[in-house]
């Protein structure tokens, strides 16, 4: 179906060519929303029509103006001429007509995915299995989840994974600190989430490793080093650290003992991971882990030296020469032949590859890593991988808190489990202070609570454009006015309320005729706000930008609360009226379903 501007566009091209028998292109056709100020809808430029018309502007606008209204009738009721622009009134049929295709359509703005539709894979999460998930974990997790159905509802097949850091020196601290101090303690003894066990010895050897610098430090000064070299041979000497590179070497030769206990400590985190995903409405198509990549990537980089790509240094180091591409030289395997996370990154390009036909990759990662995703994207290329040169790095901004950054290895993080829970008790406090628990079983407001206590956290982190800092602020996101996600969920709520209330009344508003009503402004304007949809979603499509999804839901849901200030819906002056406002007050849910669905955003019946 044609949209409005596309008929009016049309008929704009045959209004010039039967009155100034001139051919214009589809470009010249510039046509915006009217000026609050003045009477109308749409308003169309009559500037690029004056060198066909050999008119004034205003002549050309009148002129324009009674063609469209005789030959568009079902389109445009009425126009008026402000110098050279001509603002079109609107029939009120064509709008209940949109209206109604919009409340029938249940897919609305949404493209269909189809056999041929390209495939676009989404990674994003990506932690680390020694310690749980953070805050800057719950953006990174909520962003790449609501750009996954976001690039879907734009009409392409999506595969989610996620990459699991599950190897390296930091799962060694976490796994000797618990054959130190554990005790064989387990999640069942302790009574605790497995990584957060996990993350608690992390801590730990930091803890220790700490206290042994500390000492050596003292030892070296007292042996007259200066203080900085003192510093940092101690790092280098603290026995603990040397153990954990011992262990480290173990597991690389694939040691029986460490392969084993590594393997029951990843267990436990991945069971707590499980658990966090699932209260966030996360998942995952695919699952690749470094502890498989590593090596696929160091193949990847030899079969590039070999090849030329790349060149050897007289340590055995393999560097990749990007002077040419305007960047440095970048080292992908280190003298002793293990990798850095480049190489990781190209072994789990080419697994990737090797499991689903990719026409586009979209990495989600923090925006400290923009340099090393512009670096992959070259050496992609250079290896032969199609997608290598266009590759999306999705890159976001840093999540602070009112009191300050977060460091996990000094326990400090706000743990994603516990920002969670609070936020849910705290949708639980506010909402029983507000009134709105009333005639609820303790069941269904805990529901309540679990649902608003979510989108409050959701909304508030994707209605900020993903590359700016930002700085999350619980209070804040719980309000139920204002740019929030309660607000707009209890604007659905009470939609469903009088939706309920019709149903008691016997109120029928299915294939009502409301050819013949007429609207105020306001019904005018929100019908225009739902049309919007689709436009929204297509542009957050282009942009990859949820905070586009968020902000719609937003200005839609402050469009119908003025609507609903001056009109009544259930209490209008006749059935037709009570009928067409009906349909107006469920297809606004609807459009906010769908749209704060995209955001991974429920929306209670009751609140």
């Amino acid at each position: 179906m044609q949209t409005i501007e596309e008929r009016i566009s049309n008929a704009t091209i045959q209004g010039v060519k039967a009155l100034y028998g001139a051919d214009i292109d589809t470009k010249l056709v510039q046509l915006g929303a009217t000026r609050k100020e003045f009477e109308g809808q749409l308003t169309l430029v009559v500037f690029p029509f004056l060198k066909a018309s050999h008119k004034g502007p205003e002549q050309t606008a009148q002129d324009l103006g009674n063609y469209l209204r005789e030959n568009l009738s079902d389109v445009v009721a009425d126009f008026n001429v402000v110098k050279g622009f001509l603002n079109l009134v609107i029939a009120d049929k064509y709008w209940v007509e949109l209206l109604q295709e919009i409340s029938s359509d249940s897919q609305f703005g949404f493209l269909p995915v189809t056999e041929n539709s390209p495939l676009v894979m989404i990674e994003y999460s990506s932690p680390n299995t020694n310690k749980p998930l953070h805050l800057g974990h719950v953006r990174n997790n909520l962003l790449g989840s609501a750009l996954a159905r976001i690039v879907e509802a734009n009409g392409n097949k999506v595969v989610k994974t996620n990459i699991v850091n599950d190897r390296g020196i930091h799962i060694c601290k976490s796994m000797l600190a618990w054959l130190r101090y554990g005790n064989g303690e387990t999640p069942e003894s302790s009574g605790k989430k497995g990584d957060h066990l996990i993350g608690d010895y992390y801590v730990a050897f930091d803890k220790h490793y700490k206290e042994e610098c500390n000492q050596l430090e003292q030892q070296y000064i007292s042996e007259g080093m200066d203080v900085e070299a003192a510093k940092e041979k101690a790092k280098q000497e603290a026995p603990l650290i040397k153990e954990a590179h011992a262990m480290l070497v173990k597991w690389e030769q694939g040691d029986e003992e460490v392969r084993s206990l590594w393997r029951k400590m990843n267990e436990w985190v991945y069971a707590g991971f499980d658990e966090t995903y699932k209260m966030m409405g996360v998942s995952f198509d695919k699952i690749y882990y470094e502890s498989d990549t590593y090596l696929e990537g160091k193949e990847k980089v030899l079969e590039g030296l070999d090849k030329g790509l790349f060149y050897r240094r007289e340590d055995g180091s393999v560097w990749a020469d990007l002077t040419k591409e305007g960047l440095d030289e970048k080292l992908l395997l280190r003298s002793d032949g293990t990798s850095v996370y480049m190489t990781q990154d190209i072994g789990t390009a080419k697994l990737r590859f090797q499991d689903f036909p990719i026409d586009k990759m979209i990495y989600v990662v923090g925006n400290e890593q923009n340099y090393h995703f512009t670096v992959l994207s070259i050496l992609l290329d250079k290896l032969g991988f199609k997608w290598g040169k266009d590759l999306v790095h999705f890159s976001y901004g840093m999540v602070e808190l009112p009191n300050g950054k977060m460091k996990s290895r000094e326990g400090t993080v706000v743990d994603a489990d516990d920002l969670i829970a609070s936020m849910i008790a705290d949708a639980r406090q506010t909402s029983d202070e507000a009134g709105k628990f009333t005639d609820m079983s303790d069941e269904e407001k805990a529901e309540v609570a679990r649902i608003v206590g979510l989108g409050a956290l959701k909304y508030f982190i994707l209605k900020v454009d993903a590359r700016k800092n930002m700085l999350f602020n619980p209070a804040e996101s719980i309000d139920f006015n204002g740019n929030t996600g309660p607000f707009i969920q209890y604007t659905y709520a009470r939609i469903a309320s009088i939706m309920r209330k019709a149903a008691e009344q016997g109120i029928n508003y299915e294939n009502i005729d409301c050819s013949n009503i007429q609207l105020s402004e306001k019904e005018i304007s929100l019908i225009q706000k739902l049309n919007a949809f689709t436009a929204a979603v297509r542009q957050a499509g282009i942009d990859y930008s949820p905070s586009g999804i968020a902000n719609y839901c937003y200005e839609l849901t402050k469009e119908f609360n003025q609507f609903y200030h001056d009109y009544s819906i259930l209490g209008a002056d006749n059935e037709q009226i009570k009928q067409f406002r009906l349909v107006l007050a469920q297809t606004v849910a609807k459009v906010l379903k769908s749209g704060m669905g995209l955001l991974g955003i429920e929306m209670p019946e009751r609140m």
